[in-house]
């Protein structure tokens, strides 16, 4: 009864449980605990790491690839990747020109797309296929599978979903579909990338090929999980924090004063790009990033497997082999993390003396916690605010049709709007931009 809206249904029972924790049960071996308590969440992620795996139900839904060596470097925006970072502006700005409407989740979603096939593997997607189309079926496809994904953890009867895998009917048939897409298109580009050469291993793809021991199959999962990573969660993230944006006037207008006094302080033009030192220095960016976050985590749960028998801080017991889930986006909306003022946006929280706040990864977990930190958590940050800082001083946003009720969940492997975000664009006056 509850699928359509199973996030705002598990935060309303976390919130009404004593410790902010339930145990629930479906028919079977369908046993399990969720929580939104930061000290249960200590406890998986850091405290008793080792007694709760991914398991093999999300293994083989979710293979991410976590790369050791890979960190981002103080230059990393100084070579010729950073005149890619503005790019997303020249493509809202035809239609602007026009003032006609567009889907800024879809753009957002290209740009990270195309970002995360030049940086991650020096591939153009515009390249595979011969006829352009094939970056395009791709997306389409890649968004039908993680959708029909996730949506195998809705079933109140787990074994249905075995009974149509093995009937080859209705849902699963659709996921076979897209599956075989996305990896025709992730061997494509491997190809692709093989044909150019390996020799520098300048990308995160040719450092893997180097390697004989990896397979083609491994290869293939290193490719699905990286735009996985760098595509829908960067995208999933700014396209809720320029929704939530847009009902805030009082907000952007204390980024636009951020943004206009490190111009100035740098002897900066509007035709300048941010340097990294510069995406630093925007705090009161960072917060409200960090505000939407908060309220739209990207991956909205994250489930764990009980390796034995255990007790969790707050008492509950949990059983061997039963799944564990802690709850990112309940924890949002809970008043004993946040206070009376949970639901709203508000990045004044995060901010102390004029600097962002950091928050602890257990009251603040969508970069997870523990051995399994988010690696790119930094990168992630430098590339949103980057995007959010090109848009927000170029361009004045009109959200169609979702101000009042709000955008609708839908629920993938990440936090997407159902139906995209429909913006009318205007170019910004000068004039317009706060002075000091």
């Amino acid at each position: 009864m509850n699928r359509h809206r199973f996030l705002d249904w598990t935060t309303e029972i976390l919130t009404n449980c004593a410790t902010n924790t339930a145990v629930f049960r479906r028919p079977g071996k369908g046993q399990g605990v969720i929580t939104a308590n930061p000290s249960n969440v200590e406890h998986m992620l850091k405290t008793n790491f080792e007694n709760y795996p991914k398991g093999e139900r999300f293994i083989a839904l979710r293979r991410l690839s976590r790369p050791r060596n890979l960190q981002l470097r103080r230059g990393a925006l100084e070579g010729p990747e950073k005149n890619r970072q503005p790019r997303v502006q020249h493509q809202v700005a035809s239609a602007s020109e026009t003032a006609r409407v567009l889907d800024l989740q879809d753009i957002l979603e290209r740009f990270a797309f195309d970002n995360v096939c030049k940086l991650a593997f020096d591939v153009d997607p515009g390249c595979l296929g011969g006829d352009g189309t094939a970056g395009a079926d791709f997306m389409r496809a890649f968004e039908n599978a993680a959708t029909l994904s996730s949506g195998r953890f809705m079933y109140a009867i787990p074994i249905l979903v075995k009974i149509k895998r093995f009937l080859n009917v209705g849902s699963e048939r659709k996921l076979k579909e897209a599956i075989r897409t996305v990896h025709e298109f992730a061997d494509e580009m491997i190809r692709c990338r093989r044909e150019q050469g390996t020799e520098k291993e300048d990308d995160l793809l040719s450092r893997f090929m180097a390697k004989e021991e990896n397979s083609p199959e491994f290869l293939r999962d290193i490719v699905i999980s990286f735009i996985l990573a760098g595509r829908d969660t960067t995208s999933s993230a700014l396209s809720w924090f320029f929704w939530l944006l847009s009902s805030k006037p009082e907000a952007e207008r204390n980024i636009l004063k951020e943004l206009e006094n490190i111009r100035v302080r740098n002897g900066k033009n509007m035709s300048d790009a941010f340097t990294f030192d510069e995406l630093r220095d925007m705090h009161y960016l960072h917060a409200a990033i960090s505000e939407a976050l908060r309220l739209y985590p990207p991956v909205p749960v994250d489930s764990k497997a009980c390796l034995k028998d255990d007790i969790m801080p707050d008492g509950t017991f949990v059983g061997k082999g039963w799944l564990v889930t802690y709850h990112t986006y309940a924890m949002g909306r809970m008043e004993s993390i946040w206070g009376k003022n949970c639901r709203e946006f508000l990045p004044e929280r995060w901010m102390e003396n004029g600097v962002c706040r950091q928050e602890s990864p257990f009251r603040f977990p969508v970069f997870h916690g523990g051995p399994r930190f988010c690696l790119g958590k930094d990168m992630a940050y430098i590339q949103m605010k980057s995007i959010a800082a090109s848009v927000i001083e170029r361009f004045e946003m009109e959200v169609v049709g979702k101000k009042e009720k709000g955008p609708q969940h839908l629920l993938s492997l990440t936090l997407r709007i159902s139906g995209g975000l429909p913006v009318k664009l205007r170019k910004r006056s000068v004039d317009a931009t706060p002075t000091n």
